[in-house]
């Protein structure tokens, strides 16, 4: 007789981590007063533990997979010719959607001019990070040692030898077959690793959100609301209608099939606020609810992750009006055009670099004479903001990746229009030894 007690999926069991540990979180706050038990032992304590524990092993796996994938990828290509075909599709629309994203960003923030009315503070101080020149980026993307590329996480460089030790196993032969076919064993089981520990994010994600919540409350965002609220409403219309037209427009698919499977992986980029950290997941998603075969995503999943910052594009669209409004000053058409084109090309710029969204800001307000200590007007709310920009970023390279798939042949629509496609892949079942 079959069960009527349905398992929750593990979407399901994820967002429920999810606003538990936001509710419980904001509650604590509420309740504790200076009580030193919440305090160190469930805030910094299990909530602390829990969490690093669980980023801590996302991490651990961004490495080896986009090493591991991508060499299978490029290996398995027939076509060497192909791969630039795909990395010039994918970078144009990663540009592309990058454009939009901040054009949106200040054409509704020139509507609403978040700041006006706001005294400005006497004491605001930011110093801001050297951004690396041209010539420097390029230099970088060859890594002098991969081994020291991979132990540092520098993905641009861990791209690039990823894709030239692929193509060499593609023209070597025999020998090269032999090796990629390890490779392929390799990432079956770096995939199951992944789904392993895709079983445990619930409860890492309700510590990561509980500690957040209760750390920073909701007392940040009063003070700057209107400014919170466009940068929230734009990533919302950027992510709920931008990415589904272009999608329905480039790939003809239906776009409410896409958002209902890009669940999980957007409640994972929420809590970690790292693209990176989620590359593990949005890479089991683009190929086992998506459909995109292995050899465009291992290409197109890591390298959106890296330059794809459509979501920090719009927090600096909308900041530099927001500061130029807070400090009185008047922007041209031209200065407008100069923030649209600087901000899309650091996006791939200073990829690489630590704190870019606040690097890539500086150089948007330097760029049209804004005062960079205006950064520091805005720092109070970023944290929770770089959370939503997160899941958009990581959804715009699923998106992307699907219409590039789409385009070169490379997108199982069965598997793209099955609701239940990659469900059977989250189920973990360990050996028994039966007596």
């Amino acid at each position: 007789m079959p069960s009527s007690n349905k398992k929750l999926t593990l979407t399901h069991r994820i967002l429920i981590g999810m606003v538990s540990g936001i509710l419980l979180g904001t509650v604590l706050q509420m309740l504790s007063g200076s009580s030193l038990f919440i305090q160190h032992y469930l805030i910094d304590g299990l909530f602390h533990i829990g969490g690093s524990i669980f980023v801590a092993s996302l991490k651990m796996l961004v490495v080896p997979l986009v090493f591991v994938s991508l060499v299978c990828g490029v290996s398995s290509m027939k076509d060497t010719a192909r791969l630039g075909r795909l990395g010039g599709k994918t970078l144009l629309l990663y540009l592309v959607t990058t454009a939009i994203a901040i054009s949106l960003a200040m054409a509704v923030a020139l509507l609403i001019r978040p700041g006006t009315g706001m005294e400005l503070a006497a004491d605001v101080t930011f110093n801001a990070k050297e951004a690396p020149s041209l010539s420097q980026v390029v230099i970088d993307l060859f890594p002098s040692n991969p081994i020291e590329s991979m132990a540092k996480g520098n993905m641009l460089q861990i791209i690039v030898f990823s894709l030239l030790f692929g193509i060499s196993l593609a023209i070597t032969g025999d020998a090269g077959k032999r090796v990629a076919s390890f490779f392929q064993d390799l990432n079956e089981v770096i995939m199951k690793l992944v789904t392993l520990l895709m079983n445990v994010a619930p409860y890492g994600v309700f510590c990561l959100l509980a500690k957040l919540f209760y750390q920073m409350g909701f007392d940040a965002i009063a003070s700057l609301f209107s400014y919170f609220m466009v940068v929230l409403s734009v990533l919302l219309i950027h992510a709920l209608v931008v990415y589904p037209l272009i999608l329905r427009t480039l790939g003809g698919l239906n776009p409410f099939i896409f958002l209902r499977k890009m669940r999980e992986a957007i409640v994972f980029a929420f809590s970690t606020a790292s693209s990176n950290a989620t590359i593990p997941v949005t890479m089991e998603t683009a190929t086992h609810k998506l459909g995109v075969r292995n050899s465009t995503a291992s290409f197109t999943v890591p390298l959106g992750a890296t330059i794809n910052m459509d979501g920090t594009s719009i927090m600096q669209g909308v900041a530099t009006i927001f500061i130029a409004t807070v400090y009185g000053i008047d922007l041209s058409a031209g200065d407008f055009l100069m923030v649209i084109v600087t901000a899309t090309l650091a996006s791939v710029g200073t990829a690489g670099v630590p704190g870019v969204g606040l690097i890539t800001l500086a150089m948007v307000l330097q760029q049209v004479g804004l005062p960079v200590e205006g950064i520091a007007l805005i720092i109070g709310v970023d944290r929770l903001l770089d959370m939503v920009r997160t899941a958009v970023n990581i959804t715009g390279d699923s998106m992307v990746t699907t219409v590039v798939a789409k385009s070169e042949g490379d997108l199982d629509l069965e598997v793209y229009n099955n609701k239940d496609a990659g469900l059977k892949d989250e189920q973990v079942e360990l050996p028994h030894e039966h007596a």
